[in-house]
């Protein structure tokens, strides 16, 4: 299994990116000043993650993205310690904005993040759309934090 940076063509990769952020314009934003990596398998991708620095020693992710076959199945948390390790010699904390919902929140939780801070309204400010997830419709960001230096 290798997990790498993506060099060229990063919009190669939207199907994935778009599980996880369904805005086109919201993820060529963030593509623009970010570092996509891929998690790949010889039969093919199993999932993306693209990550930005946010000044002060702050690294976030903005995109994470599992496969759906591949889902459940530890990679999403393998993702996150894959980053973590890369970056944890320039980076003091990993953070990573979501939605107030009952699947993400919590798998967050157990991969070491803690609650930062709420950015309310953040999707309906940001989204020409109403964003449901898991039957709720998504209105405050919360963003979560966890320690990555070493």
């Amino acid at each position: 299994m290798q997990f790498m940076p993506v060099q060229e063509d990063p919009k190669q990769y939207l199907d994935l990116l778009l599980l996880a952020d369904e805005s086109e314009t919201m993820i060529e934003s963030y593509l623009e000043r970010g570092t996509l990596f891929v998690l790949q398998e010889p039969e093919g991708v199993i999932g993306v993650c693209v990550v930005t620095d946010e000044g002060g020693g702050v690294l976030e992710i903005k995109n994470l993205a599992i496969d759906p076959q591949y889902q459940g199945h530890g990679y999403g948390r393998l993702m996150i310690e894959k980053v973590a390790k890369h970056f944890a010699s320039s980076y003091a904390i990993l953070q990573v904005g979501t939605g107030d919902s009952p699947l993400t929140v919590p798998f967050y939780e157990k991969c070491g993040f803690s609650y930062y801070t709420t950015l309310p309204h953040f999707f309906i400010d940001h989204y020409d759309h109403p964003i449901v997830e898991a039957g709720k419709q998504l209105v405050d960001m919360i963003v979560l934090r966890r320690h990555i230096s070493v």
